[in-house]
């Protein structure tokens, strides 16, 4: 759920079935890809550097998370700036710890609320449909304000029939690019990144899992913060890692009652893969042709609330 042993990668701690998206390497990343998302990041930042988005991090992921507390009942919280000194930046910068976190739905517990009130967390964001949210309410961390940004613009989400596990991979991608494409998606996410500039205190976004929607505002967040690509995907995939509690216990209910069959197809549904991401990337690509157009005609956000949000993310 969290990361345990110290290694030097949290990525090879678990031999779960569940994190095998984990270890895929970075050697899969097209250099197109690597070029588009290097030159996006100095459009963004106008910071003239010359460094490459696949330079080594330098710190974080390895590191324990002593300022974070765990939650027990909402196993997918954690500091967008990841663990530690917090993620190094290409240019030099830190992600800055207690600003941005991210979640799944906060079904708090009245310990974990104990823990969560100390952060301060000023605002939360809930990114989920009007019937995801009728089935699950969120418990708040005291004093915050609560806002709704319904991302996928439908009534509610319901998990697809698929029939293999190639269709429920084609769907996750599909909805990743639906994340740039789709008019709801981009008004949801402008309007998201605005608040999130804007806004005064700690703030809070999260989704159902935690991995899917809010996993694509966090790749945003450190993309405008200009960490490195290779660190913004294992951050992605950490998502497997603090939800494997929860992934194994729907996979246990999947084999009683349908079989190993029913596992294999839904079990892309369930877990983050680095294909999910890059398809997301890929699509701005094709869309927009850099992540600066993405964020300033996709999203309509002004070079200035993307200037004032990356003085929030970095130190």
């Amino acid at each position: 759920m969290h990361a345990t042993a110290k290694t030097s990668s949290p990525f090879r701690r678990s031999a779960s079935p569940i994190a095998r998206a984990s270890h895929h390497t970075l050697d899969a990343i097209s250099a197109s890809r690597r070029g588009f998302l290097k030159g996006s990041a100095s459009v963004v930042l106008a910071s003239g550097l010359g460094s490459t988005l696949l330079s080594a991090c330098g710190g974080g992921l390895d590191a324990d998370l002593p300022e974070t507390p765990h939650l027990a009942s909402v196993s997918n919280f954690r500091d967008l700036a990841g663990v530690g000194a917090g993620y190094l930046t290409v240019d030099g910068k830190r992600v800055r710890r207690g600003a941005f976190y991210r979640a799944n739905v906060l079904t708090l517990s009245s310990a974990d609320q104990a823990s969560i009130d100390k952060l301060g967390i000023a605002s939360v964001y809930d990114l989920r449909t009007p019937g995801e949210i009728a089935r699950t309410d969120d418990v708040l961390p005291g004093g915050a304000i609560a806002q709704t940004l319904n991302v996928l613009g439908i009534s509610d989400f319901v998990t697809p029939v698929l029939d293999t596990a190639d269709a429920a991979v084609a769907f996750m991608e599909s909805q990743a690019r639906a994340y740039v494409t789709g008019a709801a998606q981009r008004a949801a996410y402008g309007t998201l990144l605005t608040h999130l500039a804007e806004g005064a205190g700690a703030q809070l976004f999260h989704s159902n899992a935690g991995k899917d929607r809010a996993g694509w505002v966090a790749a945003l967040l450190l993309s405008i913060a200009n960490v490195p690509l290779d660190v913004i995907t294992q951050d992605y995939l950490l998502s497997n890692t603090y939800l494997v509690a929860s992934i194994n216990a729907q996979t246990e209910t999947l084999r009683t009652q349908d079989g190993e069959a029913a596992v294999t197809i839904q079990m892309p549904l369930l877990e983050v893969q680095e294909a999910y991401l890059q398809a997301g990337f890929d699509q701005v690509q094709s869309s927009y042709g850099t992540m600066a157009n993405y964020l300033t005609r996709g999203l309509g956000m002004p070079q200035t609330t993307i200037d004032m949000l990356r003085s929030r993310l970095v130190s």
